[in-house]
């Protein structure tokens, strides 16, 4: 068991979680929340996707939520785009730190679902996304691939399926001259449990033992803190997380389901364990309590009903 030295925690909240609400959250609440995050000393924030209005009209005001956060010194502010429209619209804001992603999705059904592309469409499309990143000069340092563990139309995702999506997305941003130093694993629909996320991991990590693993976690089934606990046992560093769970997906098949892993639980365990991930968990959780309020819900975050154990430790010393 050999736990990392320091965890980095991307924090997807306003974006994965705002694009899923039900409930409309006004521009002026997008802001507040992002600036209230900024204040818990995230590495990096995604904020908002520049996509067509027309299909995710949640995120029509990425414009204006751009032109209202306030960019704090030491964090990262990053966003979604998915073409040459998304990547001009973001960068006339000039508030983004842009980067480029191959993205992939293992199970057909989904891919053709969620981006009306089987895989081999997908990668047909590759070379157009790889000219439209080097004409904005945008480096690709990650290869991502969504519904890595299974899905809930295809059943559970072949290991080695995976790692030959991930080997064709490498050759393919080699052949543009990139060499991205990061392979995100996406359990888009909550599938994955310890066993499946050890074993797919250690194939990853065996294959290119010089890449950095990002781990996309849902919680939908109650297994995301395990399969996130396993990534930590196995040494990855980074991982995706939602404030008080926000997030989803639309074709989990669990609409009432909790959305990616919350942030305040996977800062809590960290703590727990020793691993340093440089968040504010205290102020975090006046966030999660603050955006409950402007949702008008819980969010099913643990920690934020039951409180960090530090709190506990200070009342009793």
């Amino acid at each position: 068991m050999t736990f990392p030295k320091k965890v980095m925690i991307r924090e997807v909240g306003p974006r994965e979680g705002m694009q899923i609400e039900k409930i409309p959250v006004s521009t002026e609440d997008k802001i507040r929340i992002v600036d209230m995050l900024s204040e818990c000393n995230f590495p990096v924030i995604e904020v908002t996707s520049f996509v067509s209005p027309k299909w995710v009209p949640e995120m029509a005001d990425a414009e204006e939520v751009a032109k209202g956060f306030t960019r704090y010194p030491g964090t990262e502010y990053q966003c979604v785009y998915l073409n040459a429209k998304g990547i001009e619209r973001a960068q006339a804001t000039g508030k983004f730190d842009l980067e480029g992603v191959l993205s992939i999705t293992a199970s057909e059904t989904f891919s053709k679902r969620n981006t009306n592309l089987l895989i081999e469409g997908t990668f047909a499309k590759m070379d157009d996304r790889m000219d439209t990143l080097h004409a904005f000069n945008i480096p690709v340092h990650t290869i991502a691939v969504m519904t890595a563990f299974g899905c809930t139309y295809e059943g559970d995702t072949d290991p080695d399926h995976v790692i030959r999506l991930i080997d064709r997305s490498m050759e393919k941003a080699k052949s543009f001259g990139e060499n991205p130093d990061r392979i995100l694993l996406g359990d888009t629909v909550g599938w994955a449990n310890p066993v499946s996320t050890e074993k797919l991991v250690g194939k990853v990590q065996d294959r290119w033992p010089d890449k950095d693993i990002i781990l996309h976690l849902h919680d939908t089934r109650g297994m995301g803190m395990a399969n996130a606990y396993i990534g930590l046992k196995m040494g990855v560093t980074h991982y995706d997380s939602s404030v008080g769970g926000l997030g989803g997906c639309p074709f989990s098949g669990a609409g009432r389901a909790a959305g990616n892993i919350a942030t305040e639980d996977l800062v809590h365990m960290c703590n727990e364990l020793g691993i340093p991930t440089g968040i504010d968990l205290e102020k975090l959780l006046e966030v999660t309590e603050e955006i409950e309020r402007i949702l008008g819900r819980l969010l099913p975050s643990k920690v934020s009903k039951g409180g960090s154990l530090n709190s506990y430790r200070l009342t009793m010393s």
